[in-house]
């Protein structure tokens, strides 16, 4: 398995450095090794810090990778060339790497219909991706408990749990012993883009690192989650 180069901190949430986080990723499904990726941004930094139990859960996970545009430019107001890793470019490159081995692929999460189009299109996308289940997240309670009987039966080597921060994050914690050799990635909103439902930033935005505000532009009820983004340049400014 390839090593995690070294593990930062930032604001007290940790951070891995891997030169390749697709290669290191699929390195545990190789081993079927037991994972739980974390894509970390300047939102779940701050609700880290108040809340422990996710904090907690980060600190466990085998792989934290710098997904927001702030954790990295954090790392390199201290001196640290790092790289963002986009959640979803990841997921969607390991997605991509299952089509030459076969292993397959679980998506739970999203509203009722886009896991379903999002596992279809990435199909369509990429040729011999073999997709395990689907399962929406509104569910019943006795709807999860066969969700769980049906991840421990098929024991998938990759499972895309998209619930949003922070609850994927709780529900991944809470589960991984159903399937203790799977890779465990929580991919947030990462359905609604793969099914057509949403769109991702342009790409200037992206370089501009104002990838928020086009998502506070299509999802504006979500103004004050984003009142986290001043706050953490606040304290990483005050701690520079």
């Amino acid at each position: 398995m390839s090593q995690i180069g070294e593990r930062l901190s930032v604001l007290g949430v940790p951070v891995d450095l891997v030169g390749d986080y697709v290669e290191h990723l699929m390195s545990y499904v190789r081993q079927q090794q037991g994972c739980h990726v974390v894509t970390l941004n300047a939102e779940m930094t701050m609700q880290a810090e108040t809340n422990r139990a996710l904090a907690q859960i980060v600190e466990n996970a085998q792989l934290v990778v710098p997904d927001g545009a702030g954790v990295v430019l954090y790392l390199r107001l201290r001196g640290r060339k790092v790289k963002r890793c986009p959640g979803i470019e990841l997921a969607e490159r390991a997605i991509a790497s299952t089509a030459k081995t076969s292993d397959s692929i679980f998506f739970y999460g999203g509203k009722p219909g886009v896991a379903h189009t999002a596992a279809r299109n990435l199909q369509q996308c990429y040729p011999g991706v073999a997709i395990s289940g689907v399962q929406h997240g509104y569910i019943s309670a006795q709807e999860e408990s066969e969700l769980q009987d049906t991840l421990k039966r098929l024991q998938p080597p990759i499972i895309l749990v998209g619930l949003g921060v922070p609850r994927q994050e709780f529900w991944i914690a809470e589960h991984r012993h159903l399937c203790p050799n799977s890779v465990w990635i929580g991919v947030g909103g990462s359905f609604d883009i793969w099914a057509g439902v949403k769109t991702r930033a342009p790409a200037w935005l992206g370089d501009l690192h104002l990838e928020w505000a086009y998502r506070l532009y299509q999802e504006p009820w979500r103004w004050r989650r984003m009142l986290a983004l001043p706050k953490f340049a606040l304290k990483a400014l005050a701690q520079q």
